[in-house]
């Protein structure tokens, strides 16, 4: 199943030349178009530093999110009536689509970091620390493909299920990986440091950097481990019951 997937995903030209160019292009939009009008505040970081963690996250999570058109797509196309004629396991499905997802967002997002290094940004981390950036990175794409497949089997056509993927884009905006959240109005500033995409990016910004992570790497944890164990099982019991296996 995690074959078929990516198999689809190279076939359709279009989605492999938006999933290949949309990280490059996001990169040089922020760094040459927003960074020369934006500060990043009491960071004191350039802001190609301030802004590479939050832009790893949307390249990988953009494409996580439309794991949600690929599963409502298999649901409603006809394509697990052929699966039933097969001795497979029900869960291999959506289990396939999850880790389709992973293994090609986590290479977006890694272009996405090699396109912010070919625009100047240069990371301390250690070797130690790239590793802890792979598993938070390949933790967020994980939590947010489950979050995907969740809502692919909760809603009914692939056009409201493509609705997930501007909810999971935008939510970095609403955080600290654009702009400082000390600058925001009292009550987004509350709501950027209160939601999951703020300790996730200060993670990945303390590792690439070289700074002390601080207790946003239990936050991060917390939230993406969370977001798996609520929505891997909710999944697997709305697929079990729209599919009778």
């Amino acid at each position: 199943m995690t074959g078929r997937s990516l198999r689809r995903e190279l076939r359709i030209v279009d989605g492999l030349i938006v999933n290949t160019a949309l990280p490059v292009m996001i990169m040089v939009l922020f760094v040459y178009v927003f960074g020369g009008a934006i500060t990043t505040g009491s960071s004191g970081l350039a802001y190609i530093d301030f802004v590479v963690p939050a832009v790893l996250l949307m390249s990988g999570g953009y494409g996580a999110a439309l794991t949600a058109v690929n599963i409502a797509d298999d649901m409603t196309g006809g394509m697990i009536d052929r699966f039933r004629t097969l001795p497979i396991g029900g869960w291999v499905v959506p289990a396939g689509h999850v880790v389709a997802s992973m293994i090609r967002n986590v290479a977006s997002s890694a272009i996405a970091l090699a396109a912010a290094i070919l625009l100047g940004f240069r990371p301390d981390a250690s070797p130690a620390d790239w590793g802890l950036v792979l598993v938070v990175v390949a933790g967020y794409v994980l939590a947010m493909s489950s979050l995907a497949v969740l809502w692919g089997l909760l809603v009914k056509s692939t056009q409201a299920a493509g609705a997930f993927s501007f909810v999971v884009l935008f939510l970095p905006y609403l955080s600290d990986g654009i702009v400082p959240a000390e600058t925001m109005p009292g009550v987004l500033r509350a709501f950027a440091y209160n939601q999951p995409t703020t300790p996730i990016v200060e993670t990945l910004r303390a590792l690439l950097l070289d700074r002390p992570v601080g207790s946003s790497g239990l936050v991060a944890a917390a939230w993406l481990g969370g977001a798996v164990a609520i929505s891997v099982p909710i999944a697997a019991w709305l697929f079990r019951r729209r599919t009778s296996y």
